[in-house]
């Protein structure tokens, strides 16, 4: 039986990545899925699940050992997004913003005092780290920020307002953008790191959500919130350009978690089609299902490979900003048909919450619009092969 993650053929896992998958995929099955559907029923956060993942030195994979990480390097870290995702999206969504958006920024761009400070802290687990860009008024139009950041002696003062910011209630810092110089546009917005205890920080409520309802997620307001100047994450009036390439390598990480929950629906419509019986014989032996679960086996390897080698560009250091907008956008396209089409396989079934699938289409429909909306990823595609053709013809 067809079953991509059990095969290491045309992945060229190494040993050790392929040791990661199996023992995130057996905490996964064994520990989060037998959770994922009362934390969504009751919109809350498993922290007792959390706290193994971090026994499990999750938080650690891509990080080198010097700073308490395993460097196993971004493929790894998208091996265990994808398994745990494949049976809890919200679970999938939690490491992964800890990782790629909470803690890589400040390891990558963070000063040395930040860097030793706070990366060993967030990589050990004695908090979550999250990262605000999205404001009421600024989404995908990212350099539209709000939030002003003026200078008082020793310190900015930030104020404004951030919303979405996942893993908020339990994080420890906090990476955010505001306009440091307003006559400069985008080249004028500012990076900054903020304790929990910062002066002038408040947190409000994040609202119901659709899916990834096991997720945190709150609101950040900036009351006049006092940063020290030596808090500025990278240059100042580069936090523009900081936050972009932090969601480059988010891309990944959202394509890690699109692909987890579309390999889950397709095992669990897979299983009840072969299980399932109609007009005297089982689905799976109706020609429109078996040509729904070949689509979807399809697309699903078409992703994972997409995905992997993306990873594996930025491992080894190139430029992976457009293979990560492709792995981004064909994962997480394909986990919203894949999702549709395990409710369909389903039936009335799958319209209830007695089956996961409902809840994977659900959680699917973040993943098209998380780390920039799929008509961004098209245009951030769109551009480079554009500029790509152009230089081809020496325009």
């Amino acid at each position: 039986m067809y079953s991509p993650p059990d095969i290491h053929h045309g992945l060229d896992l190494t040993e050790d990545e392929g040791m990661i998958r199996d023992m995130v995929r057996e905490f996964a099955d064994n520990e989060v899925a037998p959770r994922a559907a009362a934390i969504d029923e009751e919109h809350s956060f498993p922290l007792e699940t959390w706290e193994q993942i971090v026994e499990l030195g999750l938080p650690g994979i891509p990080f080198p050992e010097e700073l308490g990480g395993a460097d196993s390097g971004t493929l790894a870290y998208v091996l265990a997004v994808e398994e745990l995702s494949r049976v809890c999206g919200s679970t999938g969504l939690t490491l992964a913003a800890h990782v790629s958006l909470g803690t890589y920024p400040i390891y990558k761009w963070g000063s040395e005092r930040m860097r030793t400070e706070y990366v060993p802290k967030l990589i050990a687990g004695e908090f979550m780290g999250a990262y605000g860009l999205t404001e009421p008024n600024a989404g995908s139009d990212s350099g539209g920020t709000e939030t002003m950041a003026r200078r008082d002696g020793d310190e900015w003062v930030l104020t404004g307002r951030k919303c979405f910011i996942t893993n908020a209630n339990y994080s420890g810092t906090f990476i955010v953008t505001a306009v440091s110089d307003k006559d400069l546009g985008p080249k004028g917005i500012s990076a900054f790191v903020l304790t929990k205890d910062t002066p002038g920080l408040v947190l409000e409520p994040g609202e119901k959500k659709l899916g990834m309802r096991g997720s945190d997620w709150a609101s950040l307001v900036f009351e006049e919130a006092r940063v020290p100047a030596d808090h500025v994450l990278g240059p100042e009036g580069e936090g523009f350009a900081t936050f972009m390439k932090t969601l480059e390598g988010g891309r990944i990480s959202i394509g890690a978690l699109g692909l987890g929950i579309a390999q889950g629906a397709y095992e669990c419509a897979r299983r009840y089609a072969c299980e399932r019986e109609a007009f005297g014989k089982t689905l799976a032996d109706q020609q429109a299902v078996a040509f729904k679960l070949a689509d979807m086996a399809v697309q699903i390897e078409a992703s994972r490979h997409l995905v992997y080698h993306a990873a594996r560009m930025k491992d080894a250091g190139e430029d992976f900003g457009t293979a990560a907008a492709m792995a981004k956008l064909h994962s997480s396209e394909t986990a919203m048909k894949v999702t549709y089409d395990a409710i369909q396989i389903y039936g009335g079934m799958g319209y209830s919450r007695e089956y996961p699938v409902e809840r994977m289409w659900r959680d699917a429909k973040l993943c098209t619009i998380g780390e920039g909306t799929s008509e961004i990823q098209r245009l951030i595609i769109g551009r480079d092969i554009i500029k790509g053709a152009r230089a081809a013809l020496g325009a």
